[in-house]
């Protein structure tokens, strides 16, 4: 959904100049994303009219009812036919929204990737930074004895999954309705926006806590909102777009990767070896030399101590 300023002729060019100059002078820039960033490659948000929590979920319960940890442990054969159905989507890639992100990561600019989603598309894109707040659907583990499984076990395990181990619940390592978030997660999520200088939201209606109140911790004004629907920061932001995620990012944040710190690897590669075969050329003819002339010192010692003419000016020298 477009806002009225962006159908104006030129609009749309002016905000996207703009958040790309923006980019441009931001040297920690953070980027906090939801679902939106995600559909683009296939996977249904959870709010909107086709989201998941408006479709039909197969069985006698509510989606947003499935998903919390009372549903999980009162009902976990529901639970795993409803999450495998809706939640899994292991053939999904990264679409443009990721990719250009990583982009922005390797220029040096985007110092942190935090996402409330649990599909690992950003990691498979490439990005080194990323806070997963709500888990990842590619981590699992064994609720009795933590032995860790893959996507791949849960999905093709029949019914509800069980540990080889100790036969206790395989359970996904995403966070539940009802359920906390890692505080260490938030934690770094809340350091790295307190000293960004551009926090870019993309992709979130910022409807889901605590993530929707994390805009308060950036010390400046400097908010750029990118999303189809409005949100409740619209109009506080400095920049809103209203517009695909993918397209936005795509188109403002550079191709260019900068090679330098390859090129430096590499020529500090090159001088360590340089000097390392140096050092080994010149240490050999020394170790020859210095083993040459230890001999003849010897001899040569041995033959001026008793030797009376090295002995007659030093006495001269004392008696003067």
């Amino acid at each position: 959904m477009e806002t009225r300023l962006d159908r104006y002729e030129g609009a749309r060019e002016k905000k996207l100049a703009q958040l790309k100059q923006l980019i441009k002078e931001s040297k920690y820039i953070v980027f906090l994303g939801g679902a939106g960033v995600s559909t683009e490659s296939g996977i249904p948000d959870f709010r909107s009219g086709e989201g998941i929590f408006n479709q039909e979920s197969g069985l006698s319960y509510r989606p947003v009812d499935i998903i919390s940890h009372s549903f999980f442990e009162a009902h976990p054969e529901e639970f795993f036919d409803f999450y495998k159905r809706k939640l899994c989507y292991p053939k999904a890639r990264p679409n443009k929204a990721h990719r250009a992100l990583v982009r922005l990561e390797k220029q040096g600019k985007l110092k942190a990737t935090i996402t409330q989603n649990i599909d690992n598309l950003h990691q498979m894109a490439g990005s080194t930074t990323t806070i997963e707040l709500h888990g990842s659907v590619f981590r699992n583990y064994c609720i009795e004895c933590k032995e860790k499984y893959d996507l791949n076990y849960v999905l093709n395990a029949k019914g509800v999954p069980k540990c080889k181990k100790c036969g206790g619940i395989v359970r996904p390592d995403v966070v539940l309705y009802e359920e906390h978030l890692e505080h260490e997660n938030i934690d770094n999520a809340v350091k790295a926006i307190k000293r960004a200088d551009l926090l870019i939201i993309g992709g979130t209606s910022l409807t889901v806590y605590p993530a929707a109140t994390f805009a308060q911790f950036l010390k400046s004004d400097r908010v750029v909102i990118i999303n189809k629907s409005s949100t409740y920061l619209d109009l506080q932001a400095m920049l809103t777009i209203h517009d695909s995620i993918g397209d936005v990012l795509d188109t403002v944040i550079s191709k260019y990767i900068p090679r330098k710190k390859k090129e430096e690897k590499k020529g500090k590669t090159k001088t360590t070896k340089k000097t390392a075969a140096k050092k080994a050329t010149t240490a050999k003819p020394a170790s020859k030399e210095t083993a040459a002339k230890k001999p003849t010192t010897k001899s040569s010692g041995k033959k001026t101590t008793p030797s009376k003419s090295s002995s007659k000016p030093k006495k001269k020298d004392t008696e003067a």
